[in-house]
């Protein structure tokens, strides 16, 4: 298997986290560049609506500002020894960015934090990693948080 290009989607959250090892740990394996991806959601895209208010531009400015300084914070030390990382912010639907994203870089595999969402949470919510998992021209590891960590 020929993999050269990783892909690690991250929104920050504790599935992401818990992820990112498993991103590293294959880069190292394959020798492989590592993207990491992280998605400013767009709401007014998702919701096919659009409110005309100059504030808008300015609040997804100062959210991908901070997104850049959140991946460094986050993965600076997990990706330390990684010779080829790049990092990438976003504004879209995350779903569809991250599968955009591995179709325009020609991505070999995506490895994606899960929330564990059941129940109406996953009704209203629905399920980033599921979608991704469906659309991707590759394939993809999702890796859920282990429900006793401390066990």
């Amino acid at each position: 298997m020929k993999v050269e290009k990783i892909l690690f989607p991250t929104d920050f959250s504790e599935g992401a986290h818990h992820a990112l090892p498993y991103a590293v740990d294959l880069a190292k394996h394959y020798n492989a560049k590592l993207y990491i991806l992280h998605i400013v959601h767009d709401v007014f895209k998702a919701t096919d609506s659009h409110i005309p208010h100059v504030s808008s531009d300015e609040l997804y400015r100062e959210m991908s500002l901070w997104a850049e300084k959140e991946i460094d914070t986050c993965c600076l030390e997990e990706v330390r020894e990684l010779p080829d990382v790049e990092k990438t912010v976003v504004r879209g639907v995350p779903y569809e960015e991250i599968v955009n994203f591995a179709e325009k870089e020609k991505i070999d595999m995506i490895v994606i934090g899960t929330h564990g969402r059941v129940g109406l949470e996953r009704f209203i919510f629905g399920s980033t990693a599921e979608r991704v998992v469906r659309r991707a021209p590759c394939p993809v590891m999702s890796v859920r948080v282990p429900e006793h960590r401390g066990d």
